[in-house]
């Protein structure tokens, strides 16, 4: 399932896919592929993404039913 709120959260900041990157230690082509739905990010990565994002893991990782 695509991630449209952590890619409208980066948005929202104005920071691309390599400057998220870059701020929580992964390749751009993760943060793509967790935007896309492709790849599962460790509880680990989305506490780091989520610090720099300013969200909280249930803003931004929780599925809506």
């Amino acid at each position: 399932m695509k991630n449209l709120k952590l890619k409208a959260a980066r948005a929202g900041m104005d920071l691309s896919q390599a400057d998220l990157a870059e701020a929580v230690g992964v390749s751009r082509q993760t943060i793509s592929a967790i935007e896309k739905g492709d790849y599962n990010p460790t509880i680990n990565l989305c506490i780091k993404i989520c610090k720099v994002l300013g969200k909280t893991l249930d803003e931004l990782f929780w599925a809506e039913d």
